[in-house]
């Protein structure tokens, strides 16, 4: 019976890996038929491990409450907290500036310097503090997500590669060996790592590119890249950031990505170029400018929520205060509309569905008037803003098309501050070893949802059902792996293949085989499996341990293949917009280098 439930764990995770790269179903829906096979199989006909003890349904089922798991939800939701409240545009601002108006040097200096606190930092939170850092330049520059955050991944696993406290991994065999009475140094993995590092940089940023392919968003489409012009009008109250701003060279420095095309003041009209011009109270700034910039200028206050609609309590003073449930979305006025012919004035938009028009796309020339005095038509883009209820409603209806892809939530820079903080205490917590960092990655989830960084709704929206499935039935997966002795076994058939050749060469296979199991068990507990393995091995060849030690390390890190294989994977998975298959694709090259460089490098360094 033994035997075949170790058979039968081979031949099930099998299936489970051909079904992720297979690609025909959702990934959750192979991961959920993976876990349903191993709670039947251990249901259905009951194993006892060599300790004795049952493999039982609530083992299987532990992933789920993993702190791995637990740990890269959060940090998803703190995540989302920075992107919410634009808390990295000045750092990302910074970044841009580099390398001028091309998107891959900025690019490949973020990621460099992602690899080198990699070997000074644990590498998850490093990660943690790049992803929103890489989002943003990516959005700026109109770089494809899955071109950046693989990259990041891969590289903070091969800078933690250089010394031992880059990763977990390495403190862990450190820890096996200590108690072997083998000490390993903070520089001791250095040289060999740096080489690893070194070339397999080149390929993560000279070629790994070229092998992503970049996906549509989960609406199967891709978001607007922000180019698109409105028309939108700002009226200057007594106090706006705008009053008293003074045109220079017949425009206003002050207005950003805001570009006037005319100023109404009372009867007057004020066409450009504006030549020692003074804005003041009273004035109505007619401006074209992207969504973007809109929403730049809402959360920083320099726009108000406007009523344009004549039923409102106090026409063009009533404001809407832009809380974290408020949305920027676009809808297309239907051929036929009741809108058509229209005012925006007089829409009804905000007395029908709460919501405030205050943006305008004609693809033909628009006459310069006033923004509430120019008549809708057919085919004109609106931008919307309103809570999100508000803008659900028009989901369905026929005069007001909602582009819902564009549906986006507008940052809470008021509060940017306040997100960096949390994040920020969670990453020194976390690097220096106050807390664990599940506890401080839970914490600080809470703590964006409770100081109003995000709203329950979008802190829901940052969980990823996938990465949820796929960590929980993976677990279960290496649970039965583990306690069948599947593991074992294959190592001891590994070592037993391996009795009889030179040291070198055993070095290489040893290499390999634990690089082959970290992309399906977990790095840690293929650490764990083949450090006493490595040990055993040195013993017997009457060589050093340091370099089987070494080759434990850096194989156990060539997590490259599997998204499963190490946390960092996971957390990129979801904003990158990751399929199984593209690991596989990427991962497996990178994990033939680093085998290959370690082969050549570490006879040399080690003298074997």
């Amino acid at each position: 019976m033994d035997s075949i439930h170790v058979w039968a764990t081979y031949l099930l995770i099998l299936a489970s890996v051909i079904g992720y790269a297979w690609e025909r179903w959702p990934i959750e829906a192979v991961a959920a038929a993976s876990l349903s096979a191993f709670l039947l199989l251990f249901a259905v006909a009951p194993y006892r491990d060599a300790a004795g003890f049952a493999v039982t349904s609530g083992d299987l089922l532990s992933g789920f409450s993993n702190p791995a798991l637990i740990t890269v939800l959060a940090l998803l939701i703190v995540g989302q907290g920075l992107f919410a409240t634009d808390a990295m545009a000045r750092p990302t601002q910074w970044l841009t500036r580099i390398g001028g108006t091309v998107g891959g040097p900025p690019t490949a200096v973020v990621l460099l310097s992602a690899a080198l606190l990699s070997a000074f930092l644990n590498n998850t939170p490093v990660v943690v503090i790049f992803i929103p850092i890489l989002t943003m330049l990516a959005t700026q520059r109109g770089i494809p997500p899955a071109h950046v955050f693989m990259p990041l991944s891969f590289l903070s696993i091969l800078g933690g590669m250089t010394t031992l406290i880059g990763s977990s991994t390495n403190l862990l065999v450190a820890g096996v060996a200590a108690r072997s009475g083998i000490e390993i140094g903070f520089f001791d993995i250095t040289v060999p790592g740096l080489a690893i590092a070194v070339v397999g940089g080149i390929y993560v940023i000279g070629f790994m590119p070229r092998i992503l392919t970049p996906r549509q968003g989960s609406e199967g489409r891709v978001a607007d890249s922000g180019g698109k012009q409105f028309l939108g009008e700002i009226d200057i109250t007594e106090g706006h950031a705008f009053e008293w701003l003074t045109a220079r060279a017949g425009l206003f420095p002050g207005l950003g990505d805001l570009m006037p095309r005319m100023i109404l003041r009372g009867e007057r009209t004020i066409l450009p170029p504006f030549d020692d011009i003074t804005l003041a109270v009273g004035d109505r700034l007619i401006v074209t400018a992207t969504r973007r910039a809109f929403s730049k200028a809402l959360s920083t206050g320099n726009l108000t929520v406007k009523a344009l609609d004549p039923s409102a309590e106090t026409l063009g003073d009533q404001t809407n205060k832009i809380g974290p449930d408020m949305v920027m979305a676009e809808a297309v006025v239907a051929p036929g509309s009741r809108y058509a012919g229209r005012t925006m004035q007089y829409s009804g938009l905000r007395t029908q569905f709460g919501i405030t028009l205050f943006g305008l796309q004609r693809k033909s020339r628009m006459a310069r008037s006033a923004l509430s005095e120019i008549r809708l038509e057919p085919g004109d883009t609106l931008l919307l803003c309103g809570q999100a209820s508000a803008i659900a409603k028009l989901k369905g209806n026929h005069d007001l098309l909602l582009l819902e892809y564009s549906a986006q939530t507008i940052p809470q820079s008021a509060k940017a501050g306040l997100a960096a903080s949390i994040f920020f205490a969670i990453v020194l917590m976390a690097a220096t070893g106050a807390l664990p960092i599940e506890v401080l990655a839970v914490v600080g989830a809470l703590l964006m949802v409770a100081t109003g960084c995000l709203t329950v709704g979008e802190a829901a929206r940052a969980f990823d059902r996938s990465i949820f499935m796929l960590i929980g039935a993976s677990i279960a997966a290496a649970v039965a792996l583990e306690r069948t002795g599947g593991a074992a076994m294959i190592a001891e058939t590994a070592m037993t293949a391996l009795a009889g050749l030179s040291t070198a060469a055993i070095l290489s296979g040893l290499f390999l085989v634990i690089a082959i199991m970290t992309n399906v068990l977990s790095n840690n507990a293929t650490a764990v499996l083949f450090t006493p393995i490595a040990l055993d091995l040195s013993r017997r060849l009457g060589t050093s341990p340091e370099a089987f030690l070494a080759c434990v390390i850096f194989a156990a890190n060539a997590s490259f293949a599997t998204p499963i294989g190490y946390q960092t994977n996971l957390l990129i998975m979801g904003p990158g917009r990751y399929r199984f298959i593209d690991f596989a694709k990427a991962g497996v090259p990178l994990v033939i280098l680093v085998w290959l460089t370690f082969s050549i490098v570490a006879p040399w360094y080690y003298g074997l």
